[in-house]
């Protein structure tokens, strides 16, 4: 067991220098360089706090001795959180619940994680009580965060890992997506969407495209490569590899659109074609943003209970961290197809 005069001896500064950073006591300074190589010692030595322990030593309860912050940390990139109207809704379900219930939402940059100094550091000097993430961590990363602090995870990068998420279904929403557009008597239906992987590159694995494959099949209709388009996530992406399928022989009747920002940037281009939606081409989009119903014509989108996924990671992120929660859980919230004009 790693012992506080380890970690002293490791540096060469004195115990109770290492017990003033590791409690964050700022009553006398320590230089950042001394603090940096203890934390980078904590982490190489592998020593984690014993709360318990320490509580036997005052003869303090646990919960007396950890004072509360009401702090909760959240990792994703800002901009992509403001500015992607998907993301963006998830952020406002965040932040108005964490305010409503008296916390403080903390911004934590992914990068930091990454560096083990500074990941100690968040850990244990920034307050935080609890972690909701947005961005993708690396699994071992997210297990180590764990054996401090509850973590809660949104969207599909952590379902199938120990780790709270509050989630949906791709698979099923993108079928019942597709199966409108069979139901209206489609048969050859395009794709339009991103990958999975850090540049977006594996199509193959991205659950909305799984459930536009998956539709296909159980009703028999071919697959046609020639009408998918990986976006990689990029607007511009969409509306170029559209002008790319439109100068195919035989056109598909229908679009899948796994974002309806991929949607409406590719519909920019059938019109462009000279082509009419829904009359030559039929489009289907996902996520429901509020631009969705101001496209021309209005896009059919499947409406994701955006704001609802943030408001529910924040409520349980609380429950864990007042221990009203302790196992991990998968929170799946439903879908609804949202008909308009657009097919």
């Amino acid at each position: 067991m790693v012992r506080l005069k380890d970690i002293a001896e490791h540096v060469g500064v004195s115990i109770s220098t290492v017990s003033r950073v590791i409690k964050n006591d700022r009553s006398r300074s320590v230089h950042p360089d001394t603090r940096k190589k203890v934390w980078d010692a904590v982490k190489e030595l592998g020593y984690v706090p014993n709360l318990n322990a320490r509580s036997l030593v005052t003869g303090k309860d646990l919960d007396e001795y950890k004072k509360r912050t009401m702090k909760i940390g959240w990792v994703a990139n800002p901009k992509t959180a403001e500015m992607n109207p998907y993301y963006s809704s998830i952020y406002s379900g965040i932040s108005d619940t964490i305010s409503q219930l008296e916390y403080t939402l903390v911004n934590i940059n992914k990068d930091d994680l990454d560096e083990d100094s500074r990941l100690l550091e968040i850990l244990h000097e920034s307050g935080i009580e609890g972690l909701i993430l947005l961005d993708k961590l690396d699994q071992d990363l997210v297990e180590f965060i764990q054996q401090y602090i509850p973590v809660v995870g949104i969207d599909y990068s952590y379902t199938e890992e120990s780790i709270t998420v509050v989630d949906f279904d791709r698979i099923a929403a993108a079928k019942k997506a597709v199966g409108h557009l069979i139901n209206a008597g489609h048969t050859q239906i395009g794709f339009i969407g991103g990958g999975i992987g850090e540049r977006n590159e594996n199509l193959s694995l991205e659950k909305r495209f799984q459930g536009y494959r998956l539709a296909l099949e159980e009703t028999g209709i071919n697959f046609q490569e020639d009408w998918v388009i990986n976006t990689f996530w990029s607007i511009e992406h969409s509306y170029l590899g559209m002008q790319q399928i439109l100068k195919q022989e035989v056109l598909p009747t229908a679009m899948f659109c796994a974002s309806d920002l991929m949607a409406i940037a590719a519909m920019r281009a059938v019109y462009e074609h000279g082509l009419k939606i829904p009359n030559d081409m039929a489009f289907i989009g996902f996520d429901n943003i509020e631009m969705a119903k101001y496209s021309t014509p209005p896009l059919t989108s499947m409406n994701i209970p955006k704001y609802e996924m943030g408001e529910i990671a924040a409520k349980t992120v609380i429950d864990m961290v007042e221990k009203r929660l302790d196992i991990p859980i998968k929170i799946l919230l439903p879908f609804e197809l949202i008909i308009r004009e657009s097919c």
